[in-house]
């Protein structure tokens, strides 16, 4: 279905001329597998051949392109000594040298008594002018050819830059104008050449500012990805909103129950995004919304309500959370306010016995159970619902958007919430979430308590120690992170262990350890004795980063502190400050830090704001590394920077929606150039869908 013009484009780059099977292999790794992979290839800087001195004149450490006379072949003594070839002008002589080489190949590429343009980085060594390894070699007629600015790209191993160059000239080559797909308002006013001409600017750097992320063209060629990603996002939601639901509505009075009872009042943002819920669930389409708030700012109530009133509607639900810990807590939470109204809440994890778990399946397919709170254990194909009618996701980037998907897939035109505690950035949230509507819970409930923030090295431990004996004295409680190993869960593991034990010397029997590796019912009785201070320290892994709640517990030690992000630390802060009494968060470190974490401990002690903390985590990592690219169903751009693009992006946005408003099914004539550019950044699905109407 890809319209015809597009077809050179999408040939194998092993077409091109000079690309045989193995050197597909290489530029397919570094670039992609088609013509148009190359042309997105961009440059990462260049090499400005066009200096050209003669050789008594020429400056050391340049860049530069001679024409020279070939005397002498000088051949090594010895493997371990470089191949020499003397060459020469009217104004002296050059050495270059060559390790490693071919001597046949040598002599056939700078036959002695012939003149060859030669460019490379030249140095002085030993008195004598050389040049090592030319990057260019060529006949005098080539002259025009070599003597230019030449683009520098992004290698893998096996591949050098000479057939990439050939490769992507002549993927250049099979470009033709297409059809303008932007708005020529829009084009005149950011001054954008047409998406050919960026194209060849950009493979043409004539300076600095042409390979960098701000030049005219590169920033043409980017809004055109970011708006093909942002109406692939904008059709797909509009068409999402198209599914037909079930409307969920009641007045039983049981939210309101427990309105009545809660001890607390709700706050102005707990509010507001219940009635959004609440709202969604009343319309004849399915709801998707993502509900995120800071640490501690009250979500899973408002989930709770949530679910409350599907369950007035004789619907089911089911709230998905990623670790046991977070699933036990919300169980401990939400099963006495069920036993007040008269609700059957359950729990399955993937650690069950065979006969709780087959009394919860009974449970759920007989309708006995009206919410079930689990872990991944809710995705396995026995699990059948009476009558599902709403999906609850908590800490949503933990799982993959299939996973989303197969939750939802489990109920008869579900409604889904999907959570997250960690604040997600604007600019995420335009290019990750688009599809999903939006609310914000920016208030901390009333008594939260300030956290003071401090950063100590780690040769300070034993004074640590000391002041802990003092605080636990007077009753407070504490947790105590191990340091975060990279992709090891079992060094992890390790690491809480030994702290564990060398804690447990000085403490005795005032210790607990919780680690993912525990059974649930291992990890209830450790926690159940932190909470109820039979324990005043808590050894943990990073397990206890989301959901854990226990208001007593006021000190948060966090060891190797520069080797967690920093929405990591924020969520592992939050911990405490829950209850009465005043807390502390301490970040251990170990020296030398680098700069970024240096930056990262700063900007903890400077806020206890998450959406400002996600800002700075995002500047400062990176999209891909915040969220986990492959679990957050966050879109690859191949030349977008969302962090220094952000103009651009939201642009883009505002552009999609509009497009769609105006023409659903881009069936004007920029909509059939808008599906072009679709299918140039392989937006294939969306046009299909598009074409099923």
């Amino acid at each position: 279905m890809r319209p015809e013009i597009l077809f050179p484009l999408f040939a194998p780059v092993q077409t091109l001329p000079g690309i045989g099977p193995r050197l597909s292999g290489f530029v397919s790794k570094v670039c992609g597998p088609n013509i148009i992979d190359l042309c997105w290839h961009l440059p990462i800087g260049f090499i400005d051949r066009r200096y050209s001195p003669d050789v008594a004149n020429v400056l050391p450490g340049s860049i530069a392109t001679i024409k020279l006379k070939i005397l002498d072949h000088q051949p090594p003594k010895s493997r371990k000594l470089p191949y020499k070839v003397i060459c020469g002008d009217n104004t002296g002589e050059m050495e270059l040298v060559f390790f490693h080489s071919r001597a046949d190949y040598l002599v056939h590429m700078l036959p002695v008594g012939e003149t060859r343009i030669v460019s490379g980085k030249v140095d002085i060594f030993k008195g004598k002018v050389q040049m090592s390894h030319p990057d260019r070699i060529g006949l005098p007629e080539e002259a025009s050819v070599i003597q230019t600015i030449e683009p520098v790209y992004r290698l893998t191993a096996g591949l050098t830059s000479k057939p990439l160059l050939k490769a992507i000239k002549g993927a250049l080559l099979k470009t033709g104008v297409l059809p303008e797909w932007q708005d020529l308002t829009w084009l005149k006013r950011q001054k954008f050449p047409a998406w050919r001409d960026a194209l060849l600017k950009v493979h043409a750097p004539k300076n600095e500012s042409d390979v960098g992320n701000n030049s005219t063209a590169r920033r043409r060629l980017i809004y055109d990805e970011l708006l093909a990603d942002q109406l692939a996002l904008t059709i797909v939601r509009s068409l999402n909103r198209k599914k037909s639901g079930r409307i969920i509505k009641s007045d039983n009075g049981l939210i309101k129950k427990i309105m009545d009872k809660l001890p607390f009042e709700l706050t102005t943002g707990q509010k507001g995004a219940l009635n959004e819920i609440l709202s969604d669930m009343a319309e004849p389409y399915r709801m998707l919304r993502l509900i995120q708030g800071d640490v501690g700012s009250g979500k899973t109530v408002v989930a709770f309500l949530a679910m409350i009133r599907a369950v007035e509607c004789q619907l089911q639900a089911a709230l998905m959370a990623p670790t046991e810990v977070l699933v036990l807590q919300h169980y401990k939470t939400l099963k006495p306010w069920g036993e007040y109204i008269g609700v059957n809440i359950e729990i399955l994890t993937g650690k069950d016995n065979k006969a709780h778990r087959k009394n919860v399946l009974d449970g759920l397919i007989n309708g006995d159970i009206s919410i079930i709170i689990g872990t991944h254990a809710l995705l396995q194909d026995d699990v059948h619902f009476k009558d599902l009618g709403l999906a609850v996701i908590d800490e949503q980037h933990r799982f993959g958007v299939h996973q989303r998907l197969m939750l939802n897939e489990k109920g008869k035109k579900a409604d889904m919430l999907v959570m997250t505690a960690t604040p997600i950035p604007r600019t995420l949230m335009l290019c990750a979430y688009s599809d999903l509507d939006s609310s914000r819970l920016v208030e901390k409930p009333a008594g939260r308590q300030e956290v003071e923030t401090r950063a100590v090295p780690t040769t300070r431990l034993e004074e640590i120690i000391d002041r802990l004996k003092h605080t636990l004295d007077e009753g407070a409680r504490a947790f105590w992170v191990c340091p975060l190993v990279e992709e090891s869960e079992l060094m992890d593991l390790e690491a809480a262990t030994d702290r564990y034990k060398f804690l447990d010397s000085r403490f005795k029997g005032r210790v607990g350890l919780l680690h993912g590796k525990m059974k649930p019912s291992e990890k209830e009785k450790v926690m159940k004795s932190f909470m109820e201070g039979e324990l005043n320290i808590l050894v943990a892994t990073t397990v206890i980063e989301v959901g854990v709640d226990i208001p007593d517990a006021n000190i948060m030690i966090v060891e190797h502190a520069e080797r967690f992000g920093l929405a990591q630390l924020h969520q592992l802060r939050g911990r405490v400050g829950r209850g009465i009494k005043s807390s502390a968060c301490i970040l251990m470190y170990s020296n030398p830090l680098s700069e970024n974490a240096r930056a990262r401990i700063k900007i903890l002690r400077e806020t206890d704001d998450g959406f400002r903390i996600a800002e700075e985590d995002l500047k400062l990592r990176g999209a891909g590394e915040l969220l986990g690219t492959r679990q957050s169903g966050l879109p690859v751009f191949r030349m977008a920077d969302i962090v220094s693009h952000q103009d651009l992006m939201v642009a883009a946005k505002d552009d999609a929606k509009l497009i769609i408003e105006r023409d659903p099914y881009l069936n004007s004539k920029r909509g059939e150039a808008l599906r072009i550019l679709l299918y140039l950044f392989q937006k294939e699905n969306v046009v299909q869908t598009l074409r099923s109407g």
